[in-house]
């Protein structure tokens, strides 16, 4: 991959609004640009699957995720595949394996996704029936970008949780 081609990609991505609900032309293009890339490589079923579950297809999106992991996908792309993958579980019916993975990335240094990775555990839990428990995680990423009552909301959102 070179810049050019990341710079094809995130035009592609720009527009994906401008293609049919079905999303067949987009994923078209986004499979152009995959079919450029080293045979083996992760970052091809990871734009894939990103693309089936911008497109409503989530079921085909998360044997991609997981291929893309098992091909050695890391970096930023991982930490987002990690989080488009428990979506994708949330959205499939799995929120459990969700809940399981996202779990275990708050385990990992933070990052600019660590407020999305609790937003889409937040989103799990809820699916599970877990509000409070998702409602907490929220909180808790909404205080550190609040002017005010950071320490407040944190411990609002603790309370939310204690027995």
């Amino acid at each position: 991959m070179d810049i050019a081609w990341e710079k094809r990609v995130a035009a592609a991505w720009a527009d994906v609004e401008q293609y049919d609900d079905r999303g067949a032309e987009f994923r078209q293009i986004i499979d152009a640009l995959v079919e450029e890339l080293p045979e083996g490589s992760p970052v091809a079923p990871f734009e894939r699957a990103c693309a089936f579950d911008s497109t409503g297809h989530s079921d085909r999106a998360v044997p991609l995720y997981r291929e893309a992991l098992e091909k050695g996908l890391d970096g930023y792309r991982r930490r987002r595949t990690a989080i488009q993958l428990a979506s994708s579980l949330r959205n499939i019916g799995r929120a459990e394996e969700g809940v399981t993975l996202l779990e275990a990335e708050l385990e990992r240094p933070e990052d600019e996704l660590t407020d999305a990775v609790r937003a889409t555990l937040a989103l799990c839990l809820a699916s599970l029936g877990r509000e409070r428990e998702g409602l907490a995680l929220v909180l808790e990423a909404l205080a550190a970008h609040l002017p005010r009552y950071q320490r407040s909301m944190g411990n609002y959102a603790r309370a939310l949780t204690e027995r």
